[in-house]
Formats: structure tokens, sequence, C-alpha cells
């Protein structure tokens, strides 16, 4: 018989997330070593990136920070089980949205996890659709060792093509990952009694204050987060760090800085080694690196790569050209003051999903708020949310469940 979440104590769902991210957590656990080679060959990236995303991935479902995710937004966990008090008001319960349909990100390693495991946290049933190296499907087969119901409440799949796409109206909740024409052709295929939960393309972008630069040691650290930030999974996801923006007026000028980036990206592509990849991109990194080259030699600033085009920090970047989105390539940019930072994401059309800041301004943050950004972190930890934030600006669990409020 079928058996799923509704009678089952939120808590012990909770634990059994837990434990299960704990065992994948050992890098020695055989479904994680089988899972890991085979993002590797999905994705081309080298071995040590996808060690470190899994870890990044598992580690941060802990219970603890589970517990904190649900009770922050929904006021306590007891509403996920029956009818609770909640800030002083009126009892309320918090039940299951309904069925949930996760669709993977092409290049985000194992992103569809996080809202896939809210959901069953709300009582769901969710389907994820998952990619070619199976990871979601692996770790769900760990989540049925540690609890029965989860068997016949969380799936996952793969499917091509729109037949399958069409079958989205039957859920109740869609949580879509893609390019905006992917998320736009899935809308088209529901109802609007399905709420869709996109999650189109966006990018990340850095931010270096002036007393921020004040001693070489400073400027360092913060290279080496940045090169991290960069070379991650190839500059590919949302959380890549795409542009850098440098200001003027800091002990270690602009230009000096991005000597030091380059510097820190040759340590980075020997502890990430680089991933696959073909003619056609490393022509286009070699042919952004010869124009940068250039018109550094024009004497607009500083240009640093290598023969093999393995990387590239401009520093010949002007603010009329957008993000290139080459892997392990980017733009520095000086600008005098934050207010230019808006201009240029305005100007681009630039989508932000995160900034990393060095400086603790009150008119930087004032800038990362303007430009859209969701999510503000420190250099190094860009590619590395936390389960207690919002994803997008939008609630981790709260979107997977429906009110009900007891005035009597």
């Amino acid at each position: 018989m079928r058996k799923d979440l509704a009678a089952r104590p939120v808590r012990s769902i909770l634990r059994a997330i837990a434990d299960a991210a704990e065992r994948w957590r050992d890098g020695d656990f055989p479904p994680r070593v089988r899972a890991l080679e085979r993002v590797c060959a999905r994705t081309g990236y080298s071995m040590p990136v996808a060690e470190y995303a899994l870890d990044r991935l598992f580690g941060a479902l802990t219970a603890a920070d589970l517990e904190a995710t649900v009770a922050g937004e929904l006021g306590t966990l007891d509403v996920l089980d029956g009818f609770a008090a909640r800030d002083n008001g009126p009892r309320e319960r918090a039940l299951p949205a309904g069925r949930v349909c996760v669709i993977s990100s092409r290049t985000t390693i194992g992103v569809a996890l996080f809202p896939a495991l809210f959901a069953l946290l709300a009582k769901c049933d969710v389907v994820v659709k998952d990619r070619e190296d199976a990871l979601i499907a692996a770790f769900f087969a760990t989540l049925k060792d540690e609890l029965e119901e989860f068997r016949s409440t969380a799936i996952a799949a793969q499917w091509e093509g729109e037949a399958r796409e069409r079958d989205l109206a039957d859920f109740d909740v869609v949580v879509a990952f893609g390019d905006d024409a992917t998320i736009a052709a899935i809308a088209r295929t529901l109802t609007p009694r399905t709420r869709l939960i996109p999650f189109g393309a966006r990018a990340s972008i850095g931010y270096v204050a002036r007393e921020a630069l004040s001693t070489r040691s400073e400027a360092e650290d913060i290279a080496r987060g940045a090169a991290r930030d960069l070379v991650l999974y190839e500059t590919e996801g949302c959380l890549s760090l795409h542009a850098l923006f440098v200001e003027t007026g800091g002990t270690i000028a602009p230009q000096a800085f991005a000597e030091l980036l380059a510097r820190a990206v040759e340590r980075a592509n020997v502890e990430f080694p680089l991933a696959e990849r073909s003619p056609q991109t490393v022509a286009g990194i070699a042919a952004a690196r010869d124009l940068a080259v250039f018109r550094s030699a024009e004497g607009r600033g500083g240009a640093h790569s290598d023969t093999a085009a393995t990387f590239l920090v401009d520093a010949t970047a002007t603010h009329d050209e957008a993000p290139s989105f080459l892997p392990r390539a980017i733009g520095v940019r000086t600008v005098a003051r934050p207010g230019e930072v808006v201009t240029y994401c305005a100007q681009h059309g630039l989508p932000l999903e995160a900034i990393a800041v060095a400086g603790a301004r009150d008119d930087i943050t004032a800038m990362a708020v303007a430009a859209g950004a969701s999510r503000i972190t420190r250099f190094g930890e860009l590619q590395s949310p936390l389960a207690t934030g919002r994803h997008g600006g939008r609630p981790r669990i709260g979107e997977f469940v429906r009110w009900v409020t007891d005035e009597r």
C-alpha cells in the first residue's frame, strides 16, 4: 500500500533527510562515489570541482539548519503537524501545497535537491526531472532507506521532449531551473491552478571598496576568494563571479589588484583543474585574450592570461561591454562610486542573483539592493549559499504549503 507523509511527524522527516545527507558527506560512501563519477562525466568538470560541489551541497543539509529555516519561515515546525499558535495570532496549520515537480538545472550540480527536500518537509509528493548523472535519484534511494514513506513520495526520473512537459499541468507546484526560453515554454503548458516557481538565468558580481585595499595582505585575501568564485563550475552558474568592480583611491590600485587576482586564478586552476573544453570555447577565450592584450598595449589597462588561454583577467574591460560569460574569464572594471554598478547592470539588463562585497559601507549595501541582488556575501562564498538563506530571494519552504487559519 502507498504510504504518504501526512501522518509522519515533521521532525522525523527532517531527521531522515539530515541523516541521509550525513551519509553523503562521507567521501567514501559508495553511492556518492558512483554519483561523483557520473557528475564528472555529465558536466565535464574535474574530480576536485565535483567533490567540492558535493561537499558543499550535503554539508548544508544539517538538522539544525533545516529546522532553523523551516521555523524561521513558518514560525514553528508544529504547524506542519497540526494547528498551532504562531506569532501570538490565531491558530494556523500549514498543509502541503500538493504535488510538486522540480525541473533540474543543466549546469549547477544538485541545485534541484533543495526545493525537493523542502517540499518533502512540507509533506508534498515530489517528482524531480533528474539529469543524466541521476544524482537526485541516488540521494532519494538513501532517503528511502531512512524512511519508508519516501518510496512513494520522493521520485526522480529522466525524460526528454515536450510530450512529458505537457504533463506538468497535473502538478500543483512546478519549480523550474533553466534559461528564460525554457521557463517560458514550461509556463505555457501550465494552467492558472499550478504555481510556477521559476529560477531563470541570472548573474553574480563582485565589488571591492577602496578601504578594503589598504594592505597587500588584505588585497591578496580578497583575490583568493574572488578567484575561487570565478573558476568553480567554469563560471557557468548564476552564483559564479561574472563581473568585478574595484574602487579607485585605495592603497592598492585597481590595476595592481587585477594582477593579484590573475596570480590567484593561476593557483585556483591548480586546486580546481580545468573542465573539458570545446574548440569553440578555447577559441572564444583566446580571442578575448588577444583583444585585451591589444587594448593593453594602447595603455587601456592590464591583460592577464596564459598562452593556452586557460583564464583571462581583463582590466581593459569597459563599462560599455557586458560580461563575456566565458569560463574562467572576467572583466575588472574601475569605478569611483557604487552607483556606477547600478547604472552598469541597468545598461546591460543584467539580472543579479548575488554580489560579493569587500567593504562594509552603507552606500555599497544600498547599491546591491538597487542593482537587484537577492544576496550579499563575502568573496569566496558566492558559490556556497546558506541553506538557512533564501534562494533567489524566494522562501525555501513557504511556497510549498497552503495555510488554514482557525479564528475561533
